[in-house]
């Protein structure tokens, strides 16, 4: 972190005991410690704040680069009247299942194929009878 050699660090510790002295040494370095934890946290903090402002302003520029793109392929690819959903009410929902189950049912009864051998009509045009 700090780039300090051994003989830096000795002539530290060396002014220290001869200013502060021996008996009030472990409460000074005590409070030194203090005052980095404190320093460490209020820095990791403000890390903390700057990473979510500069998070916020990346998630604004690239929800503004989404938004272009959209508009682009919206204006490539306009959708038709047909293709949009139609909304219905809850209380036609019934109504609707209904209906739609009727349509269903007569669509798959016209699609199948008329087999008179199974209903006991034989067809008038076959030959050899």
């Amino acid at each position: 972190m700090f780039d300090f050699s051994i003989s830096e660090i000795a002539i530290i510790v060396i002014i220290a005991v001869v200013v502060i002295g021996p008996k009030e040494l472990p409460s000074a370095l005590a409070t030194a410690g203090r005052w980095m934890a404190k320093a460490r946290g209020v820095m990791g903090n403000f890390r903390t704040g700057f990473d979510a402002m500069v998070r916020e302003a990346e998630l604004q520029e690239m929800e503004k680069k989404w938004a272009a793109e959209n508009e682009r392929i919206m204006l490539e690819h306009p959708m038709e009247a047909t293709d949009e959903p139609s909304m219905q009410h809850l209380d036609a929902s019934a109504e609707s299942d209904a209906s739609a189950e009727t349509i269903v049912s007569d669509q798959s009864e016209a699609d199948l194929p008329h087999d008179n051998s199974a209903s006991g009509n034989k067809p008038e045009n076959e030959p050899g009878k």
